[in-house]
């Protein structure tokens, strides 16, 4: 759980993107904190997508600045997000479905034994990290096509978890799950966690975030509505946060004209 009187691992402050005459985010602000789940929510074009690709170094912010540990960080490409200790595991998974788990696993961060990759150390270390995991595989040699959704999203995880990251980016995972490979996968991300990981949860999903959330954010025609805890929170308040963006139930304005920010 969230400790208040911990410093934030990561800091956006003020961020805006603008593309061409739409304003896709303007003024966004938030805090996030070592061994929490903040989940972010909102309705289709809320800017939830925009904003984390911002955080992961696919998009350059338009306005504002992130922090990490105190200190002003740019991203201008993918790469940069994944050095400075940022991890997106995307809804397309992204993975090779004829290879096999272990070789996704390491995909491009293969190990080498002379000029020939060393695949008897690839499936030691393999096992060793999905040994960690909640959701059990039947081997590190099966082709991905034959895992189950809940399987794949798990070694989706596993790759990202293979650099060591402290923040974890999760965009939809469990988007075409059932109910039980749902909950193993929500049950992986609370186990991050409380290792210390500190996790950004996109979902459209209100009762899987209240299982798992401690905090969250609620994106509404590109601002934040409102950010809660989980536990001061209600339901009914949060869905009034997504549909009228506060939660007082009045309908608000649309974002500011981009041309006067430009």
């Amino acid at each position: 759980m969230i400790d208040n009187d911990r410093a934030p691992i990561l800091a956006a402050k003020g961020i805006g993107k603008v593309f061409g005459h739409v304003r896709a985010l303007h003024d966004v602000s938030f805090e996030l904190y070592p061994g929490e789940v903040l989940a972010v929510l909102g309705d289709n074009g809320a800017g939830k997508s925009t904003l984390i690709k911002i955080l992961s170094g696919a998009y350059d912010a338009t306005e504002g600045h992130v922090l990490m540990r105190g200190r002003p960080v740019t991203f201008s490409k993918p790469a940069d997000a994944t050095a400075a200790g940022i991890a997106t595991v995307y809804q397309n998974l992204a993975l090779v479905d004829t290879r096999d788990v272990a070789a996704n696993l390491f995909l491009g961060r293969e190990y080498h034994r002379g000029p020939f990759v060393d695949r008897r150390r690839i499936y030691r270390e393999a096992e060793k990290l999905l040994s960690t995991l909640t959701i059990k595989l039947p081997s590190v040699r099966v082709p991905v096509y034959l895992l189950s959704g809940g399987q794949r999203q798990a070694v989706a995880i596993g790759r990202v978890l293979i650099g060591g990251p402290d923040i974890v980016i999760m965009d939809e995972p469990t988007a075409a799950l059932g109910v039980q490979e749902s909950e193993r996968v929500l049950q992986l991300v609370r186990d991050l966690r409380d290792a210390g990981k500190a996790i950004i949860l996109i979902s459209h999903n209100l009762q899987q975030v209240w299982r798992t959330a401690d905090r969250i954010l609620v994106m509404h025609l590109g601002t934040v509505a409102g950010i809660r805890e989980r536990e001061r929170s209600t339901v009914d308040e949060i869905v009034k946060l997504i549909v009228y963006g506060n939660d007082d139930g009045t309908a608000t304005s649309p974002l500011p004209d981009p041309g006067a920010y430009a």
